[in-house]
């Protein structure tokens, strides 16, 4: 699934889950280092778990980050919003 997330630097999240496992993510745009770095960590991750850890999570002056946009986006992905 292409989440498109708001108020961040990256552009575009791809999201695999199956059964409620993160399979796969991918930022698009953004700090490139940071971003696979968490997308190596959430993988294999329930999505719960990974909600609860990244949800809030702020960037600077930001109400948000790409950790807090890839939990809208893991939300998205299995139906939770």
């Amino acid at each position: 699934m292409d989440y498109r997330p708001v108020g961040v630097c990256s552009k575009l999240i791809r999201v695999d889950v199956e059964n409620d496992v993160i399979q796969n993510v991918e930022f698009l745009g953004g700090c490139n280092g940071n971003l696979k770095g968490i997308g190596q960590l959430v993988q294999g991750m329930n999505v719960e778990d990974a909600i609860s850890r990244l949800q809030g999570i702020t960037c600077g002056n930001k109400s948000t980050s790409c950790p807090d946009q890839l939990a809208y986006a893991l939300k998205e992905a299995t139906g939770r919003v």
